[in-house]
C-alpha cells in the first residue's frame, strides 16, 4: 500500500474495529456514531446521519427527495433499495409537448416527482434496522427545532445557489433570512421540518404521504399548476431487489439496477479492465485520457437506454455482454480523443452520501438528493418541506426510453456501491456529485485496486471528467498535463467548484479493521470506535 506524504497537507484515514462511518458532515457523523454506540445498527445510523443532513444540509439532500441504498446484513447477501419517487399519474408527454416545452424545466413544478425518500428510511428501519424511526431521527428533530450552525462548504453552496429559491417567497423566508443567505458560522431551525420529522418518528411513512403533511404539500403543488393528487402520495412504495455487478480485476462491483445510472458505473469498470492501470509508466495524461474515453463510452450506453426498468429496451445483461464490451473497448484509441459527446443529462452536483459498517458485519451505503440546488426550490412552509426537482431527468423525446409518463421513474443520477471479494463486502463508497458518479466509482476503484491508495488517498487525489464536450480537470492538475490532453483532441477547462464528494468504508475482513475515508473537498469526517 501506499504511504501518504506526512509533509504534505492532508488527513489520514480513520481506523477503527468496532464500528465506522462516514459522511460529509461532521455533525452527521457524529450523530451516526451515537445511534451505534446506543445499541442500534449500520442501517440505524446511517438513516439517522442523512436525515439531520437533510436539516443541515437543506441544498442537498431531504425528506422532499429521494433515496436508494445497497445493504449487506452480516454473512448475507447485498440487496438494493430503490427510494425514488414516480411522475404523477397524470403527467403525460403530450400534455408537457402541448405547452410548448422541449425539456422539464429544472426550477418548476413540471419538475417535481413525488419524494420517495421517507418510503425508504422506513421501509429500511422497519425491515433491517434495530432502533426504531423514534430514536434515529431524534438528532434530526433536535437540529430542525432549535437550530444548527452553517459550516464553510455548506455556506459556499448556499450562497452560490441561493438565486435558485428567489421567484418562491415562502423558501426566501425560511432559507434566506433577511434576504440574504447564511454565512459560516449563523444558526437557522426550521420548526415546521421539525414538526413533520417528529411525527414521522411516531407514525412512520403516513405521517408524510398522508394527512396533514400530504394537504400541505399538495396545496402548494397544485396552487403552482402541478399534476400531483393525494394518491400520487399514497402509492409511494420503495421497492427492493437483488443488486447488479460486475468484476473488476479479481473484485465484483455492486451498484444499484436502474432507473439509477449504476450500470454506467460497471460499463466504465469493464472498459477500464482492459487497461493495465497498474502500470507505473502510465502518465497523469494517460489515465485521464483512458478515463475520459471510457466516460463518453459508457454515458452513451447510459443515455440512450437507461430508464425505468420498466420502460428500458435492452437489459442489463445485454449492455454488459462481454463481446458487446470488448468491442467498446476496441474503439478507445491511446493516441486520439474520439468525437465529444454531449450528455443529454442535465448537470448538477447536490447530494448526500452516507456509509456505516457496524460491530455486527452489517454494511449500508446510502444516497440521498433533492437533485438540483434546493431542488424545484419550491418549498411547502406548513410541512416544512424543499420539494426536489428530479423530473427534469425525464425526456420530452417521443419514444424515448426515459420518456416522461404517468407514474413513472425518471433516470437518476445518484447511486450508493460496494465493492466485494468472493462473497463478503470490502468496500462501501459513494462519489455524490450529480453526473459524475459513474465516473467517480471508476476513478475510485482504480484508484484503490490499481495504484494502492487507501482510500483517503485515493478519495484525495485530483479528478477530472468528461461533460458537456469537454474534459473538466481540477486545478490541482498540472498545467502541462492540460497541454497534452489538448494535444491529443480533447477540449479542456478548469473546474469552478471541486468535482464530486467521496465517502468510503472498507473493511478488513482479515485483520478486523475498519477504514474511513471522508472527502476533503466536503465538511465531513469518518470516525470509528
Amino acid at each position: 500500500m501506499v504511504e501518504r506524504d506526512f509533509m504534505k497537507p492532508g488527513k489520514s484515514v480513520a481506523l477503527a474495529e468496532h464500528a465506522m462511518v462516514a459522511t460529509s458532515h461532521p455533525q452527521a457523523t457524529l450523530a451516526a456514531l451515537d445511534i451505534l454506540r446506543a445499541g442500534g445498527n449500520a442501517v440505524d445510523a446511517a438513516i439517522g446521519a442523512v436525515a439531520l443532513q437533510g436539516v443541515i444540509d437543506p441544498h442537498m439532500t431531504g425528506i422532499g427527495g429521494d433515496c436508494f441504498a445497497l445493504y449487506t446484513p452480516a454473512g448475507g447477501a447485498p440487496v438494493a433499495v430503490n427510494g425514488s419517487g414516480r411522475a404523477p399519474a397524470a403527467a403525460t408527454a403530450d400534455h408537457f409537448r402541448d405547452k410548448g416545452m422541449t425539456s422539464i424545466p429544472d426550477g418548476t413544478v413540471d419538475a417535481v416527482t413525488v419524494p420517495g425518500a421517507v418510503d425508504a428510511w422506513c421501509r429500511l428501519s422497519e425491515t433491517y434496522g434495530r432502533a426504531g424511526l423514534d430514536r434515529i431521527l431524534q438528532p434530526a428533530i433536535a437540529a430542525a427545532e432549535t437550530g444548527f450552525t452553517i459550516t464553510p462548504r455548506v455556506a459556499l453552496d448556499w450562497a452560490r445557489y441561493a438565486d435558485r429559491l428567489a421567484p418562491y417567497p415562502a423558501s426566501v423566508a425560511q432559507f434566506l433570512p433577511g434576504g440574504r443567505a447564511p454565512v459560516t458560522g449563523n444558526r437557522l431551525a426550521n420548526p415546521a421540518l421539525a414538526r413533520t420529522l417528529r411525527n414521522i418518528a411516531r407514525a412512520g411513512r403516513e405521517a408524510f404521504y398522508e394527512g396533514e403533511a400530504v394537504d400541505d404539500m399538495l396545496s402548494v403543488l397544485n396552487r403552482l399548476g402541478g399534476l400531483h393528487t393525494a394518491e400520487d402520495f399514497a402509492a409511494t412504495a420503495a421497492t427492493v431487489s437483488p443488486t447488479i455487478s460486475a468484476p473488476y480485476r479479481g473484485y465484483t462491483l455492486h451498484e444499484c439496477p436502474p432507473n439509477g445510472q449504476g450500470i454506467a458505473a460497471l460499463i466504465m469498470a469493464r472498459l477500464l479492465d482492459g487497461f493495465d492501470l497498474a502500470d507505473p509508466s502510465l502518465s497523469a495524461t494517460d489515465r485521464i485520457h483512458i478515463l475520459a474515453e471510457a466516460t463518453k463510452t459508457a454515458y452513451r450506453q447510459r443515455d440512450a437506454f437507461v430508464a425505468d426498468p420498466d420502460a428500458m429496451t435492452v437489459t442489463v445483461g445485454d449492455l454488459l455482454d462481454e463481446a458487446r464490451i470488448a468491442a467498446l473497448r476496441d474503439r478507445i484509441s491511446m493516441d486520439r480523443a474520439s468525437d465529444p459527446a454531449d450528455l443529454d443529462m442535465p448537470v448538477h452536483r447536490d447530494t448526500v452520501y452516507v456509509s456505516v459498517a457496524d460491530g455486527d458485519g452489517n454494511v449500508i451505503s446510502l444516497i440521498n438528493s433533492v437533485f438540483f440546488a434546493f431542488g424545484s426550490g419550491i418549498y411547502a412552509p406548513k410541512a416544512g418541506v424543499l420539494f426536489q426537482n428530479r423530473g427534469c431527468g425525464f425526456s420530452l423525446e417521443a419514444g424515448h426510453p426515459n420518456e416522461i409518463g404517468p407514474s413513472k421513474r425518471p433516470f437518476h443520477t445518484i447511486i450508493p456501491a460496494m465493492l466485494f471479494k468472493k462473497d463478503k463486502p470490502v468496500l462501501s463508497f459513494g462519489v455524490m456529485g450529480g453526473q459524475y458518479q459513474a465516473t467517480g466509482h471508476a476513478h475510485f476503484i482504480s484508484e484503490v485496486i490499481d495504484r494502492g491508495f487507501d482510500i483517503q488517498m485515493a478519495s484525495d487525489q485530483p479528478r477530472s471528467f468528461f461533460t458537456e464536450g469537454a474534459i473538466s480537470l481540477e486545478p490541482t492538475i498540472d498545467d502541462t498535463v492540460r497541454a497534452e490532453l489538448e494535444a491529443r483532441g480533447h477540449r479542456t477547462r478548469w473546474a469552478d467548484e471541486p468535482l464530486g464528494g467521496c465517502q468510503a468504508v472498507r473493511i478488513d475482513h482479515e485483520r478486523g479493521v475498519l477504514w474511513g475515508a471522508s472527502d476533503h473537498r466536503k465538511d465531513g469526517i469518518a470516525l470509528g470506535y
